[in-house]
């Protein structure tokens, strides 16, 4: 008796469960926004200087050799590393048509006092001399550039093949997690602003083999290549921040209500979008205040689709203010994020 409860109770779960799909009045949409980039630099930003400030200051250099040797770093790699995250990001800055020119400012007498961890910021005494000598109107700085390294090993039973034949025997195996973290800061004189503080971070594996320990680790040594087009890579992301981007969304909209919202349906289906909207705009007067809402919702998607933000938020405040529909609040919120976004935007492509 208690079994057939049981199957009662999944098939009464499994009715609910098509009930509620087949009522589901909403569909989604996919649609491609473009984000402005996160950093907006000034206009008046058109020569940028490239600085390393990663080497560490004397005081603080047997500090760092006991971590070089405790994350089993090599003497030049941060060193290196660093230099191709500079190379690499100076690249990247030269291809964005904003600026007339970047300098790598590569004879300055910078360190840092916290290695491994951002130091305290440049003093503006500083920044402004490094920009008048050197005719550079802010600086890009690399203020971090760590490289973290733990090595763990694992031994397994094998065949060897020796002149007396294969014989067993057990092969070492040691595998290595480097992380390498980079932090950058943008100054602006001009406006005495931090324009920008941004740390990274990531993970290279390497793993190698070896008749003993020894032997295994002493083959993973040879990871400088890798760390420096990690480091490459890292100033290419970083410029990235000052590009525009883009994304997909999702909107919900709606796909019940009448016959004319289930033929528009099938016509968003197929990407007639412009048949849609006329069928929902005939319903944004039915004297039925959801559906009325519904439409009202649904024309405010299609002005979205067409890039019409300020049609859009008229229509989605119809939808709540007048027939109190559900989804509209928070579109509406949505809406204003976009229209100030593109605000930022058109900033950032004027300059």
């Amino acid at each position: 008796m208690p079994e057939n409860k049981y199957v009662k109770n999944l098939v009464f779960i499994a009715l609910a469960a098509m009930t509620f799909i087949s009522c589901k009045s909403t569909e989604l949409v996919y649609i491609h926004v473009t984000k402005p980039a996160p950093v907006t630099l000034p206009a008046y930003v058109k020569t940028p200087g490239v600085v390393n400030r990663t080497t560490i200051a004397a005081q603080h250099k047997a500090v760092d050799a006991v971590d070089k040797v405790f994350s089993l770093e090599g003497a030049a790699l941060d060193k290196e590393g660093a230099q191709s995250s500079i190379s690499g990001l100076t690249t990247a800055l030269l291809q964005n048509n904003r600026f007339d020119d970047v300098k790598t400012l590569g004879e300055l007498d910078l360190s840092t006092s916290a290695p491994g961890l951002f130091s305290a910021p440049l003093s503006w005494e500083t920044v402004d001399k490094i920009c008048h000598d050197n005719h550079v109107d802010a600086l890009f700085s690399l203020e971090l550039f760590d490289t973290d390294s733990k090595i763990s090993y694992a031994a397994q039973p094998v065949s060897l093949k020796t002149p007396l034949g294969n014989v067993p025997g057990i092969e070492h195996q040691a595998s290595m997690l480097t992380t390498v973290k980079t932090g950058w800061r943008i100054y602006d004189p001009a406006a005495r602003n931090i324009v920008d503080e941004f740390p990274m971070a990531r993970d290279i594996t390497f793993s190698a083999k070896g008749i003993n320990p020894a032997a295994a680790a002493a083959a993973l040594l040879n990871r400088k290549e890798a760390v420096k087009q990690v480091g490459a890579e890292a100033g290419l992301q970083y410029a990235n921040r000052l590009i525009p981007y883009r994304i997909r969304v999702t909107r919900d909209y709606y796909v019940k209500g009448t016959d004319n919202f289930r033929t528009a349906r099938r016509k968003a289906q197929t990407g007639n979008w412009d048949g849609a909207a006329a069928l929902w705009k005939k319903e944004t007067t039915n004297p039925n205040s959801t559906v009325a809402g519904r439409a009202c919702y649904n024309m405010a998607i299609i002005c979205e689709i067409n890039g019409e933000l300020d049609l859009a938020i008229k229509w989605s405040q119809k939808a709540y203010e007048e027939y109190n529909n559900r989804l509209a609040l928070n579109y509406i919120r949505i809406l204003k994020n976009r229209q100030a976004g593109n605000e930022l935007l058109k900033q950032q492509l004027a300059e």
